[in-house]
């Protein structure tokens, strides 16, 4: 068993700040552009939507903003196909991947990411799941941007950084064919682990001006083994589904019309399908998660059937300036594992009626999310007032519904919607050749309503001294009123950049974001406390008509203040990045079932980060990232920062990636990467409270060449087959969740 001690970390992370203050090529925003011969100016690409809403050169956003671009992701194809294990790999503030089809515990800066899609927002709000980023196919994106911090361009989820998936462009010209295909196995059991996947893409031009992106896609997963040769279980994070027994595809349609010019209309549409089917049943007791080999799984599939529809209009010469209009429809449907009742690891379980198998048959939910509405965006140039300066302002307005069933059909929160109406200003103005100023405000109303319903019959547990270690209860079927809530959240931004050079600015500023309250999530819970408990034999003892309401609620969001400090570069050999950051807040996002309020919780993120890459030679390039975060908050209330953050929110502290690039004349390209993390052991309450997170590290590597006119390729992820906690898995639960093991891959891509 590898585990790498703080001495064998040192000479890695010390390597990684030497060498160049670290991140693979391409990861800075700086688009693969190529730096000008001394005395000229130098042009940098302008990014698209993420961190401004409208095109601006990176230089001019105040913001850490990197752009992973089509060639770093041909790279991470060669190991992964999966958007989120490509961020974890290249963006310092992002958390390792759980290595699942689920986002639990994957976070940005030890806050949410929200995660767009050409600019449209695929989160569910009033019913936060994480699973959406893994399930995304790296084939179909030309280039993902990342802005790291709170923002509330988009409305609600990016207290921590902002994600904007940006699928394939169309290419000029006939069709223009893309085949990718690879096979992935465990070196454990090749056999049983067999990961095929096929990847078809299609892109060009009509003679009519019609341009096309279509790209589908197939894989399907067999069983995963840690380093250790062990079969990892079918839903190691309870309920959020796992990386094993899979199958899975996805579409994209785009279509898009030059109307003249200045103006273009486009319309696409992405459909993703994924279907698990376990074997077993999980076991969640120490010493870790694993397969029940003795209890088949008696659900039904994990299942995702989700899809999102957009139409976006742009004129570069509407009176106003440039004009964006967008129009996007989301229908969502994910359905999770069956999971039964296990104390105190699964204590809560709706319930069949029979104490000796309390776990109903319908203990498996699925939610139902649609999400409709259009984003407007102008960028208005005042170059009439002040040379330079520019407004881009705007309004959203979204609608959404959302409900959770089990099998069933009983609903297990009270069905919500919610309509949203927001509008905002942004104004950047240059002062002088060098300083450009930037802020802005953003004002969201939100009218929410809250239907009546009957939460379904659960069964728990609470701790007690006997030989079972609880005593278990009956929590009946109890009503639930709701009613109707409007609450609001006012938003702002202040940041500059600062020219050093034409390759290099200074940057920083202050920035808000907001998540609001899961009322899905307290819902669901509505009554779960002793005072709403029977005895097993006497499972109606409530009185006749006892419900529980949302009078009180008083919903408000949870505003998220960023302040960050940076230096940036770009250039032809060396690009590198450093920045410090700071984010707090002041008012939870959940509900405590006892008072019926949103919980109060001061909370400051701490952090810094260094990324690059040093071209030391014609054929060599030396690239990573070195990334530190930590985080306290107040646990009873009275004003202090008492405890560390929960391991679900930091789980890691440190962590580096050191790779080497090697580009030979024939077009071979050779990766070597090392990956180092700390493990965690603060104490999370007032009690003391811990729950240890090891420390680890792997070795991949990849090789690519050219063959029959396509590029053959073949990678190690885990070359030591190293045996070790996956960080931010094991901290879903506090439940060590082990990482994958040795997996090899052999694929082939070729355009025609």
């Amino acid at each position: 068993m590898l585990r790498p001690s703080w001495r064998a970390r040192l000479p890695l992370i010390g390597f990684a700040l030497a060498a160049t203050l670290t991140a693979p090529p391409r990861a800075l925003a700086q688009g693969g552009n190529v730096a000008p011969a001394e005395g000229t100016t130098l042009t940098l690409p302008e990014m698209t939507v993420t961190g401004t809403r409208a095109p601006r050169p990176i230089e001019d956003v105040p913001q850490t903003v990197q752009v992973i671009d089509r060639d770093e992701i041909e790279r991470q194809l060669i190991l992964s196909p999966s958007p989120s294990d490509a961020v974890a790999r290249l963006v310092p503030g992002y958390s390792p991947s759980n290595q699942t089809i689920s986002g639990a515990s994957e976070n940005f800066r030890g806050r949410d990411a929200l995660v767009l899609l050409d600019g449209v927002p695929l989160n569910t709000p009033l019913r936060d799941v994480s699973r959406i980023l893994a399930l995304l196919d790296l084939n179909a994106v030309e280039r993902i941007e990342t802005v790291a911090g709170a923002s509330s361009l988009y409305g609600a989820g990016a207290t921590g950084g902002t994600i904007n998936i940006i699928t394939r462009r169309p290419t000029e010209g006939p069709p223009q064919v893309t085949l990718n295909t690879a096979l992935r196995a465990f070196t454990t059991n090749p056999g049983r682990s067999l990961a095929p996947e096929l990847s078809l893409g299609v892109t060009g031009r009509t003679q009519g001006g019609l341009d096309y992106v279509l790209n589908g896609s197939l894989r399907h997963t067999g069983r995963t083994y840690d380093g250790r040769g062990r079969e990892l279980p079918s839903d190691a994070l309870l309920g959020q589904g796992g990386a094993d027994r899979t199958d899975s595809g996805n579409l994209l349609a785009k279509f898009g019309y030059d109307i003249d010019a200045a103006r273009r209309f486009e319309v696409s549409a992405t459909v993703i399908r994924l279907s698990q089917d376990p074997d077993f049943l999980t076991l969640y007791s120490p010493p870790r998660a694993r397969p029940d080999f003795n209890t088949p799984y008696p659900g039904r599939s994990v299942r995702e059937s989700s899809q999102s529809f957009s139409a976006r209009y742009t004129d570069t010469d509407f009176a106003l300036g440039n004009l964006s209009v967008v129009a996007y429809y989301n229908d969502i449907e994910k359905r999770f594992n069956f999971t039964q009742f296990s104390y105190p690891y699964n204590s809560v379980v709706y319930y069949s009626g029979n104490p000796a198998a309390p776990t109903s048959a319908a203990n498996q939910t699925t939610l139902y999310s649609t999400r409709y509405g259009v984003n407007l965006t102008v960028d208005t140039s005042l170059d009439r007032l002040l040379g330079g300066a520019r407004l881009t302002w705007g309004g959203d307005v979204i609608h959404e519904r959302t409900r959770q069933e089990l099998l069933s059909g009983e609903n297990v929160f009270t069905p919500l919607e919610q309509t949203t109406l927001a509008g905002f200003g942004l104004l950047q103005v240059p002062v002088g050749p060098r300083l450009t100023l930037r802020g802005g405000l953003r004002y969201e109303h939100f009218a929410l309503s809250v239907d009546d319903f009957v939460r379904p019959a659960a069964y728990t547990g609470v701790a007690a001294r006997n030989a079972a270690g609880f005593n278990p209860f009956v929590l009946p079927p109890l009503r639930v009123s709701g009613g109707n809530f409007s609450y609001d959240a006012i938003t702002g931004n202040a940041g500059a950049t600062f020219r050093l050079t034409d390759r290099a600015e200074l940057y920083g500023g202050f920035s808000q974001g907001f998540a609001l309250p899961d009322v899905g999530s307290f819902t669901r819970r509505a009554g779960l406390s002793t005072a709403f408990a029977c005895p097993v034999a006497r499972p109606n003892c409530l009185p006749a008509g006892a419900s529980v309401g949302y009078t009180n609620i008083g919903p408000e969001a949870q505003v998220v203040n960023s302040y960050e400090l940076g230096v940036r570069r770009r250039g032809e050999d060396v690009n590198a990045g450093l920045v410090g950051f700071i984010s707090t807040s002041d008012q939870g996002v959940t509900f405590d079932p006892l008072t019926n309020r949103i919980s109060q919780q001061k909370e400051m993120i701490w952090g810094a980060e260094v990324n690059g890459d040093v071209k030391l030679s014609q054929r060599f390039t030396l690239a990573g990232l070195l990334a530190y975060r930590e985080g306290r908050y107040d646990t009873n209330g009275d004003g202090h920062l008492d405890s560390f953050l929960p391991n679900n929110r930091i789980a890691t502290p440190f962590r580096a990636v050191l790779s080497g690039i090697w580009q030979f004349e024939e077009g071979t390209m050779l990766r070597a990467e090392l990956v180092g993390f700390t493990g965690r052991n603060q104490r999370i309450d007032r009690s003391g409270t811990r729950y240890k997170i090891e420390d680890g590290g792997t070795m991949n590597l990849a090789v690519s060449t050219p063959v029959l006119g396509g590029q053959a390729y073949a990678s190690v992820e885990n070359l030591f087959d190293t045996g070790y906690q996956n960080p931010t898995a094991t901290s879903v639960r506090n439940l060590p969740v082990e990482a994958f093991g040795r997996t090899m891959t052999f694929g082939y891509r070729k355009t025609f």
